[in-house]
C-alpha cells in the first residue's frame, strides 16, 4: 500500500507552532494549490477539461476555469519542523510531500469533525 502526497503550491498564512498536551510541538500552516482548464466543445478535451502547466499556453486556448484547493499541512519531524516554522513564510511558493491522514476532533460546540491533513 501506498499513501504519498506531492503538492506545488502558495503559503495560505506564516506557520504556527503548536504543543498540546506534553507532545511533541508541530508545526502547521495552509498551503493552496490551484487547477486550471480550458473549458469548450473542442474534441481534444477529456470531460470538458484539458489540463495545462502554464497559464500563459492557455491564454490562447478559450475560456479558462479556475479551482483554488486549500490543505492543511503538519510538520512533526524535528529539524523540518523548526526549519518550517523559521523560513517558510505566507505568500512563498513552495513544494510539499507527505501522506495524507484523516482524523476526527470535537470542536467547542461539542460536535464531531472531520479533518483531513497532509503530515510532511
Amino acid at each position: 500500500a501506498m499513501n504519498r502526497v506531492q503538492l506545488l503550491g502558495r503559503v495560505g498564512q506564516d506557520p504556527i507552532m503548536r504543543q498540546v498536551d506534553g507532545r511533541n510541538p508541530v508545526t502547521i500552516f495552509s498551503l493552496a494549490t490551484n487547477e486550471m482548464w480550458r473549458t469548450g466543445d473542442s474534441e481534444a478535451t477529456q470531460g470538458g477539461k484539458i489540463w495545462h502547466s502554464t497559464l500563459l499556453f492557455l491564454c490562447n486556448l478559450g475560456d479558462i476555469s479556475q479551482k483554488t484547493t486549500w490543505h492543511r499541512i503538519s510538520v512533526f519531524r524535528p529539524g523540518l519542523r523548526d526549519v518550517t516554522y523559521q523560513y517558510v513564510k505566507k505568500g512563498a511558493r513552495i513544494y510539499v510531500e507527505g501522506k495524507i491522514d484523516y482524523g476526527e476532533y470535537t470542536d467547542k460546540n461539542n460536535v464531531r469533525r472531520q479533518a483531513t491533513t497532509i503530515i510532511a
